[in-house]
This record gives C-alpha cells, sequence and structure tokens, in this order.
C-alpha cells in the first residue's frame, strides 16, 4: 500500500512539473494564426533596352567604321533628350561576315560591333531614338527589363500593409467566436509574389526599324500604358486569443 501510495505521489510530481514546463514553453495557450497580403500595380518609369551596332558596308563608301557609328549613335541619343548617364556599354563584338569565302585569307574583313544599354523613362523617349537610329548599323534593338525608381519603397509599404491586413483578419475573426486578439506572437518576414514582366530577346530587323520610321505620326494614337509591374507581398503571423 505504502509503494502503491508512493507511486501515485510520483506520477502526480511528473505530471505537474511536466504541466508548469509546458506552460514556460507555451506561455499563450490560446492563439489564431493568419495571413495577411498587399499587393499594387505599378507603370515601370525605368525601362532598360539593348541596342546592337555593327560596322556595314555602304555603297561609294566602304566600310563605316564603329567610331563613326559610335558617334552618330550617342548625337542621337542626346538628341532624344537621353541623358549620358542612362547610357552604357554592355558589350563589344568582332566577326567577320562572310567567314566561308573568306576563311582562307591571312587578313578577313572583320566588322566590330558594340552594344548598349539604355534606361528609358518612358516609351515616347523610346520612340524619340529610334526615329533617328541608323537603320545600317542597328542590328539589334529590344527590352530586356523594366522597373521603377521608387520599387524599394513600395516593397516595404506594402510588407507594412501586408502585417497590418494580418493583424485585421486575426481580429474579426477572433470575435466570431467570442474571443479578442491579443499581442503577436510570430510574424513571419512576407514573401514576396511579385510578377515583373519578362521580355523575350528579340532584336528588332531593319526592316522593322525602317517601318517605325515610315510611320505616319499625324495619326492618332491611343494612350496606351506600358505593361505594369505586379507587386504582392503575403505574410504569416500568429496572436495570442484572450
Amino acid at each position: 500500500m505504502k509503494r502503491i501510495f508512493l507511486a501515485l505521489s510520483f506520477v502526480t510530481t511528473v505530471s505537474a512539473t511536466s504541466a508548469q514546463v509546458n506552460t514556460a514553453i507555451h506561455p499563450f495557450p490560446k492563439t489564431i494564426q493568419v495571413t495577411g497580403s498587399a499587393e499594387m500595380e505599378v507603370v515601370p518609369d525605368e525601362i532598360f533596352v539593348q541596342v546592337d551596332l555593327r560596322e556595314y558596308e555602304k555603297k561609294g563608301a566602304g566600310k563605316i567604321a564603329i567610331e563613326i557609328i559610335k558617334k552618330k549613335f550617342l548625337e542621337a541619343c542626346i538628341a532624344a533628350g537621353i541623358a549620358e548617364a542612362d547610357i552604357s556599354v554592355t558589350s563589344y563584338q568582332g566577326f567577320d561576315r562572310q567567314y566561308w569565302l573568306n576563311k582562307k585569307k591571312k587578313n578577313p574583313d572583320m566588322m566590330a560591333g558594340i552594344s548598349y544599354i539604355i534606361k528609358f523613362a518612358s516609351t515616347a523617349k523610346i520612340d524619340a531614338l529610334v526615329e533617328k537610329l541608323d537603320d545600317e548599323a542597328t542590328q539589334g534593338f529590344f527590352i530586356t527589363n523594366t522597373s521603377h525608381s521608387k520599387i524599394e519603397e513600395f516593397r516595404r509599404q506594402l510588407k507594412i500593409q501586408a502585417v497590418k491586413a494580418a493583424k485585421e483578419k486575426a481580429i474579426y475573426l477572433s470575435e466570431a467566436i467570442g474571443e479578442k486578439a491579443g499581442v503577436a506572437v510570430t510574424i513571419q518576414e512576407p514573401v514576396d509574389h511579385s510578377v515583373v514582366p519578362v521580355f523575350k530577346n528579340l532584336a528588332a530587323s531593319n526592316v522593322m526599324l525602317r517601318g517605325l520610321e515610315a510611320y505616319d505620326n499625324s495619326q492618332s494614337e491611343p494612350s496606351v500604358d506600358f505593361k505594369k509591374i505586379k507587386l504582392k507581398f503575403e505574410v504569416s503571423a500568429v496572436f495570442a486569443l484572450q
């Protein structure tokens, strides 16, 4: 009988100790876990375009050197209102345009090329430059990516809004069962679900560029925004129930 009593006392003591430990590990016995999200769409004001230039043969003038092409191109950029800080060189190229015919020559006729990345603030600026490009020298003209000058500020605002949305959801869901949402127990880093437009590497040919120059600008053109960037953040949070 004494042994049974001691055994029961031991179980009671262990149970009480376990309860104390659990309370210490989980100070909030009742919690509610919710998710909050916030999103917005912005029209990019940073449009990055790659322009590929290459030397070419002109009837009666021979090969037009890359230095001349570069000079005329940069002059066209300035005339289109593009700041020098928004123009950068991305690569140089050199190739033999008639490799199979000239492969036996000791000094093949190499054609030099250069590629620039230009940052535009709007499509109107892009149109202004296209009108001034040398069709023969321009071998590629395509958008690489887009962004916004205040993109980091927008992301910060959305993260804050997502956390606030989670708190608001916890309040009305807990009220539905007669409870009250209290302090935040955990808040995870908001997950980025943003969608940025992806552009295929499609170089504009000379024919396409000529077609743009031949376009009648006197015609009324509808006002269409550039493809928007969709920013979205989602957060998971746990709140104590009171």
